[in-house]
């Protein structure tokens, strides 16, 4: 994150570790601040790749859909979940569910999908007693930073997720397609190239392709996106993975990830994918009534462990198609 002030807002403070924070000055009245200061607030998002708002008294989900409407072009849906979430409105969800002592490793919002928010908003309602922050990463300075030969292979292969549908873990068929009835999955999944296989007990076997590195379809910055790290199961908890591997098998993983072409990641592979990504990490503690703005494209975000009770109300905004990216691999079935 850059080190200096912005011009586009004044105000806006950045420091070396800590995503741009914006102080709003007492007696600001916070209900018509975001319309008067939208085309500022989305200037300076799009300058640092996130800012963080502090002193607009959210206080519930009603208060982030407020704000959404304000300050986004429309609202996007959350499609193909890894995990459980509460819808709240059009676009406004919980948090991801997800252990309080496991960390979500950074990753950018639906990179497998064929559609994804192009900003994400993150609203404090409640703050945990220690922990728990959304830290953020510049996904260009990533790029950058990575091996060569690493990113120059997933460039070539793109990136490969396979998922494992069941009852028991993260969400499932109907939760994550919005649907139970299968001609209705076959038909979406068809028409966002993703393979699947029924399997005898009645789960579903997905593998989807998609590019590792794209292009901001604005600036046409070269970005580091995926969840290649993220969803891997090296990220996992080693008595988690353990436990999995012994009640799914290897292949029956609820999720996982591997190059463009089916290999296998390494464990130290995926240990310098989220070494590089902590570089570039920026952390901001959550105060209650705070609003985190994201560039889901330009910025990776993450969920660290956390202590105590912890709201965050999530928002999915702006959405963008994956052509519009550059893409370097076709999505397409294989």
């Amino acid at each position: 994150m850059p080190s200096s002030l912005t011009t586009t807002l004044p105000g806006l403070e950045s420091r070396p570790g800590r995503p741009p924070v914006l102080e709003l000055e007492p007696g600001t009245d916070t209900m018509s601040w975001p319309v008067q200061q939208r085309d500022a607030l989305r200037a300076a998002v799009a300058e640092h790749g996130a800012v963080l708002v502090r002193g607009l008294g959210l206080r519930d989900s009603d208060d982030v859909a407020a704000v959404l409407r304000q300050l986004a072009t429309g609202p996007a849906a959350d499609k193909e979940a890894f995990a459980l979430r509460e819808t709240y409105s059009d676009g406004v969800y919980s948090s991801t569910a997800w252990p309080s002592n496991q960390p979500m490793c950074m990753h950018h919002e639906l990179s497998y999908t064929q559609e994804f928010p192009g900003l994400m908003m993150f609203a404090c309602l409640t703050a945990p007693t220690e922990g728990g922050a959304t830290a953020v990463a510049d996904s260009a300075a990533v790029l950058d930073d990575l091996p060569p030969a690493l990113t120059e292979r997933f460039e070539r292969e793109g990136w490969l997720l396979t998922r494992s549908y069941n009852d028991e873990i993260g969400a499932s068929v109907a939760e994550a397609f919005g649907t139970e009835d299968r001609v209705a999955v076959e038909n979406y999944c068809r028409a966002n190239a993703i393979e699947f296989a029924w399997q005898p007990d009645g789960g579903l076997r997905t593998r989807q392709l998609r590019s590792a590195v794209v292009r901001h379809p604005v600036t046409g910055m070269r970005c580091w996106f995926n969840q290649i790290a993220f969803l891997n199961e090296w990220t996992t908890a080693p008595e988690v993975r353990e436990y999995l591997i012994d009640e799914y098998g290897a292949d029956g993983l609820p999720f996982n990830t591997r190059y463009g072409n089916g290999d296998p990641l390494t464990e130290d592979t995926v240990q310098l994918i989220n070494a590089v990504y902590e570089t570039h990490t920026a952390r901001q503690p959550w105060l209650a009534g705070d609003l985190l703005l994201v560039d889901n494209i330009r910025t990776a975000h993450s969920r660290e462990p956390f202590e105590g009770p912890r709201d965050v109300v999530v928002a999915m905004a702006d959405p963008v198609r994956l052509g519009d990216c550059s893409p370097t691999v076709e999505a397409a079935v294989r």
